[in-house]
């Protein structure tokens, strides 16, 4: 349903990163090569990334046209610099629309988020449920129609709680598990120094360096160093280091 990745380490342009690379997340929003469901990521795309010499929230850049359309992005990517960035192209789900409200990544604060798969049943009585179990500050919040954004909303009132990133997510895919079975919850979070991502439903890959990490839908080239992570799993990532422990 869509692809991201999410990329820690030292600072490289959002060019090399998204653009450049022979199979890169622009590539992966025409011809995805691992995508399990869905054919293209046509319905919009969005960039996080941070800057924390300038401030600690993420600049934060969507737009509904299709990754390979977007002019603009394109003309000032290869001079916008960050050490964590969180990029995602989307495929939308039928029945929810495309606008900019419902592209991912989501932000919050200091916070990114995107999600890769669907919350079955949603919309419907699941989305429902689910909102209900939405503090009142977070259910305000909300500006799209997604099940994204639910389940963003739903790990920041974890966090709010005291949870870690790693357990706010664990908590969260758990509990949707449990009430959507067949739902599938490939989601992402960072708070630009960590990245927490799930495997549950679609692929996901990991390629850690001595300075870097990066955790992604798909591989954006072909060397070495790419680990397919196993469904059922979460990965935490920070600068040179990966972790990747059952779901």
């Amino acid at each position: 349903m869509c692809r991201f990745v999410a990329y820690l380490g030292p600072p490289v342009t959002l060019e090399s990163l998204l653009l450049a690379p022979p199979h890169s997340l622009l590539r992966q929003s025409y011809e995805p090569r691992h995508q399990r469901h869905g054919r293209i990521n046509a319905d919009g795309f969005g960039v996080g990334w941070y800057a924390p010499e300038v401030r600690a929230t993420p600049a934060h850049y969507r737009s509904t046209a299709p990754m390979w359309s977007d002019r603009s992005f394109e003309s000032f990517a290869g001079v916008v610099r960050s050490g964590a960035v969180l990029a995602a192209v989307r495929n939308a789900t039928p029945g929810l629309a495309t606008d900019e409200s419902n592209t991912p990544p989501y932000a919050h604060d200091h916070l990114l988020f995107a999600h890769n798969g669907r919350v079955a049943g949603f919309p419907g009585p699941v989305a429902a449920r689910l909102r209900d179990e939405l503090s009142d500050e977070r259910t305000a919040d909300l500006q799209g129609s997604t099940d994204s954004e639910v389940l963003f909303a739903l790990v920041l009132d974890e966090l709010a709680r005291g949870a870690a990133l790693d357990e706010a997510v664990r908590s969260v895919v758990g509990r949707v598990q449990a009430l959507a079975p067949g739902s599938r919850l490939n989601v992402v979070l960072s708070d630009g120094t960590t990245v927490v991502a799930t495997a549950a439903g679609d692929s996901l890959f990991t390629r850690e360096g001595t300075d870097d990490a990066v955790v992604a839908s798909e591989p954006f080239d072909d060397e070495d160093g790419w680990v397919a992570v196993g469904d059922g799993s979460v990965v935490v990532a920070v600068q040179g280091s990966i972790q990747i422990g059952a779901l």
